[in-house]
């Protein structure tokens, strides 16, 4: 009799007491213990859509592997009954090696493993580049903004804007950047309709501006590995929000771009006052109408996505996702989900 063939599924679709072989990259291996002393390892695979975290008890038939073998940050083709528990989504291990070359003929590509935008990064930097070109009207900010994101476009392609709450994922920063001037450019446009005497006028070509570079610090704070979205010692040290307006006063420093210095003054509190409060790591609140603009353009985009990757992710039955979430919080689908 020949053997039972397998399956190779997505992990990310799954069901519960499926068994498959799936494709995925290993995320985390931590050696740690229970309160009784047990030592175990925490280990971490992934695909695209979905993450699965676990222990490897010290008797497990897999425990010397995990221990020699099992490397962060390598590709493994893994057969596993697929669980949902309590604690997130499981994998109890029926075999596992590193992926191979002849595999690619099974439909292997590292890419089905790393989380992604659902846009394609470079068509995002297009959009973002034309509206740069149609909304800022200023030759100066125009001039300055077009200069900062070629120069970066190759880092901006492949960037997160998270390492957990929002954009967590290949071309998140841009695909983040682009939805909060879009947010910014509608703010600026009725705002400026609403209120027409407004002294000094609402400059508009700020808004947009700042909310294309609010978070550009990020290329330095945030290192893209295998492994996933992990800070740079200047991230953890200095914190994007500083680091980004690093970058304004040296591009603003060259000879070719020259920019009133009024107006640079207030595209620096912009990028410094954008996370409003100090224990999110505004050193300044928003104290301009445009930095209003900017600040909420981007915090209702951060927070939205936060929401979609949740419901996304969560598979837990009833109306209410589980806590397992980065907000540690229950949210509601619905009766009918």
């Amino acid at each position: 009799m020949s053997p039972r063939k397998i399956a190779i599924v997505p992990l990310h679709e799954m069901t519960q007491g499926q068994e498959g072989d799936v494709f995925a990259l290993m995320t985390e291996k931590q050696e740690l213990k229970t309160r009784d002393g047990k030592p175990y390892f925490r280990v971490g695979f992934r695909d695209n859509k979905r993450e699965t975290s676990f222990p490897v008890w010290s008797d497990s038939p897999w425990a010397a592997d995990c221990r020699d073998a099992w490397t962060p940050g390598a590709f493994y083709k893994i057969r596993a009954v697929y669980r949902e528990t309590q604690y997130g989504p499981q994998l109890e291990i029926r075999k596992i090696r590193e992926v191979t070359d002849d595999d690619r003929a099974d439909g292997f590509d590292p890419g089905m493993c790393l989380p992604s935008s659902r846009r394609e990064p470079s068509e995002m930097f297009d959009e973002l580049l034309d509206l740069m070109k149609q909304e800022v009207e200023d030759a100066s900010l125009q001039q300055l903004v077009l200069a900062i994101l070629t120069e970066h476009r190759d880092a901006l392609l492949e960037g997160a804007a998270a390492q957990r709450h929002h954009h967590t994922y290949r071309g998140g920063l841009i695909e983040h950047m682009l939805s909060v001037v879009r947010n910014a450019v509608f703010f600026a446009t009725k705002y400026t309709e609403d209120y027409p005497d407004l002294t000094p006028p609402l400059n508009r070509s700020l808004v947009v501006v700042g909310a294309a570079l609010h978070d550009i610090g990020k290329l330095r704070e945030l290192a893209q590995l295998p492994t996933g979205v992990e800070y740079s010692p200047e991230g953890v040290l200095i914190g994007h929000i500083t680091l980004g307006r690093d970058i304004i006063r040296e591009f603003a420093a060259r000879e070719d771009l020259a920019i009133d210095p009024e107006l640079q003054l207030r595209l620096e509190h912009l990028i410094l006052s954008h996370q409003r409060l100090p224990e999110w790591g505004s050193p300044k609140p928003p104290m301009t109408p445009e930095a209003i603009l900017v600040h909420f353009s981007d915090d209702v985009d951060a927070k939205f996505n936060g929401m979609a990757l949740i419901f996304e992710a969560d598979s837990t039955p009833g109306p209410f996702t589980s806590t397992q979430n980065p907000l540690r919080q229950r949210f509601y689908r619905g009766e009918n989900s």
